[in-house]
């Protein structure tokens, strides 16, 4: 619940909102994988090969591991070396030409190593016209061990992607089924984005006794992404769209992007207990350095009241589209800098069981970070340095053996990229949050509940400069409050069942000037992409066939109204997608499966920055796999 789509840069990252916050929209989402923050950079959409399962963890309690959204984070659990030796190898294919082939092999060599290599590859075309992707990716793993309380792992990570810059489609006189969801609005002579990840992490976990483990890693993280992409032109001095109706006046861009992450963590856990007290001890520490390097070209049209003429807008008739009529112009500089952000941070938690009934929970975070931006296109540099201290304090009470009642407070703060007209380094965006909730368990322990109501404060959101056009200031404030809702487990032998329910209030808690396009936003304005209402329901029942087992499924998704373009009254509609699934064992070497999304090919979109940048959800999409085990 209350995890929400947000702008996707066209296809390039993954960004989503929890709890109606996002973060920085010119940057991809972070998210922890294994705990670390390992989640930044520019390498594409993360490919789910790797990943045994994903985590979300929402409320203050999230921001204690690092710094990030008030609302929450993503945790990916990756797939390591275990004690058996197995392996698998997955093959499907799909609509759109869409073939894949998953590998996992898992080596138990002995009591002291064990290895593991996981890889994909991925070839498929797409419900958008002349666009394709190619998909690669090598994660394989060490384990050893260490003696009984020692265990040290190695894990690599390798993808490489070829994805097409893709903006979607657009609104025209407010109807987002003017043109067919299939339109691609670019240019395929640009060829796709290209983008880059070599990872690389060590972790050790060590059991001093049986009350007290460390656990200490290193990250590094090396992400590049590059290509030409031609997309619409979203200023209206420029737009021929906005008078005409049919004629898209678009703009042409270059990025070559190179970020590297680097992350140094230790964390120690322990018990002790005093009479009848008990606690539960969490002491850590971490030492990040991020580089963002950017050079980005862009080639836009002068002002329609110049009279420009067709090439010079790189206009496409988005009726009748006529790809490669026009030479490709070459892009000029616009940005050509490196941004480095040092931080170091310590954290305490103390979990104290005051009674068989009451929990406290109390905890701190303690943060140093340094800026800096060297701006290559006139040699210059500006910083910034800063700490903060983000407490957080919870408590548990058992009201029986399966209802519980709890309430948590936090604070967090997250740095902000760039500066102010005058050179200063922004101030960093600080949040507070307060959530109470009820979690409880029905049929006997087999279904687990929880119903959560929250409200979130943030400040030190970016915003345009009132008096200086085209810069910025850390001046917005928001706020989100909002209940939840999440049912899983078994309802009836045999029969699963995942229910998920949120209601969102996420809206501006001043007056600013949108940071784009410097439009008024008022307070009391919605937040972008963030629907009030959202709803996800799965059965899952598991039978046999001929002896075997069989797994059959369905489910659906609803997704309220969102506010579809900053500053404006745009929004985009609700929708409902269902799905179908059979998982089927035909032996105890070979399973098949074979699903079905968006079941009634609704159209429907998922996320949109502007009424010229909207993405269309994909149509009836139908899957079918072999998986083989050896």
């Amino acid at each position: 619940s209350s995890v929400a789509r947000q702008n996707n840069f066209g296809g390039l990252w993954n960004s989503f909102s929890i709890r109606g916050f996002v973060g920085d929209a010119n940057l991809p989402s972070n998210y922890l994988v294994n705990g670390f923050n390992a989640g930044r950079g520019f390498a594409g959409p993360r490919d789910m090969a790797g990943i045994e399962a994903v985590e979300v963890l929402k409320g203050p309690r999230a921001a204690l591991f690092g710094r990030g959204e008030p609302g929450g984070t993503i945790n990916l659990v990756t797939k390591r070396p275990h004690d058996e030796t197995r392996g698998e190898l997955n093959l499907s294919a799909a609509r759109f030409n869409t073939n894949r082939a998953d590998l996992d092999w898992n080596q138990h060599v002995n009591d002291v190593l064990s290895y593991r290599l996981v890889a994909f590859t991925e070839d498929a075309d797409s419900f958008r016209d002349t666009v394709e992707t190619e998909r690669r990716g090598l994660f394989p793993s060490v384990a050893l061990q260490l003696g009984e309380d020692t265990r040290v792992v190695y894990e690599l990570e390798y993808s490489e992607q070829e994805v097409p810059f893709d903006r979607g489609i657009v609104s025209v006189g407010g109807k987002l089924d003017a043109i067919p969801r299939s339109r691609f609005l670019g240019e395929p002579g640009d060829g796709p984005m290209s983008t880059e990840a070599l990872g690389h992490q060590v972790e050790l976990q060590h059991a001093f006794s049986s009350n007290w483990t460390l656990l200490a890693g290193f990250n590094q993280r090396d992400t590049e992404l590059a290509g030409f992409s031609t997309e619409p032109e979203l200023t209206t001095a420029r737009q021929q769209l906005l008078r005409d109706g049919r004629t898209l006046t678009r703009q042409r861009r270059s990025r070559a992007y190179d970020a590297d992450y680097r992350l140094l963590r230790a964390e120690l856990n322990g018990d002790l207990s005093f009479g009848d007290v008990r606690h539960r001890i969490i002491i850590g520490a971490d030492s990040d350095s991020f580089d963002n390097d950017q050079v980005f070209l862009r080639a836009r049209a002068p002002a329609l009241s110049s009279n420009p003429s067709r090439a010079q807008l790189q206009a496409i008739d988005i009726f009748a589209p006529l790809y490669g009529q026009y030479t490709l112009p070459t892009p000029t500089p616009l940005t050509n800098r490196v941004e480095t952000q040092e931080a170091n941070g310590f954290y305490v938690q103390d979990q104290i069981t005051l009674s068989p009934r009451w929990e406290l929970r109390v905890g701190a975070r303690f943060d140093s970070f340094e800026q800096e931006i060297l701006n290559r296109a006139n040699n210059s540099r500006i910083k910034q340095d800063d700490d903060r201290v983000s407490p957080q304090v919870g408590l548990v009470f058992a009201a029986t053996d399966t209802v519980s009642v709890y309430g948590v407070y936090g604070e967090g703060f997250r740095a902000l990229s760039g500066a102010d007209f005058a050179g200063n380094v922004f101030d960093p965006n600080t949040s507070d949050a307060l959530e109470a909730g009820i979690k409880f368990q029905l049929n006997d322990g087999k279904l687990n509940g929880k119903l959560s109501v929250y409200r979130i404060n943030q400040e030190n959101i970016l915003s345009s400069d009132p008096v200086n056009a085209g810069f910025q200031v850390a001046a917005g404030e928001a706020g989100s409050q909002g209940f939840e809702f999440d049912l899983t487990g078994e309802v009836l032998p045999g029969l699963q069942a995942w229910f998920s329910y949120s209601y969102t209030d996420a809206a501006t808690d001043n007056n600013v000037l949108d940071p784009d396009f410097g439009l008024v936003v008022r307070a009391g304005d919605r937040l972008l992409n963030v629907p009030r209402h959202s709803l996800a329901v799965q059965l899952v029942k598991e039978t046999t066939l001929a002896n075997r087992p069989l797994r059959l499924g369905a489910g659906m998704n609803y997704v309220g109204e969102r506010l579809g373009e900053t500053a404006t009254s745009f929004e985009l509609p609700d929708y409902t997608i269902a799905r179908v699934f059979a998982d089927y064992n035909v032996s105890t070497s070979l399973s098949l499966r074979a699903e079905i999304d968006n079941l009634f090919d609704e159209s429907y979109y998922t996320n949109s920055y502007s009424s010229l940048w909207i993405q269309p959800g994909l149509p009836r999409s139908y899957r079918v796999s072999a998986n083989v085990r050896f």
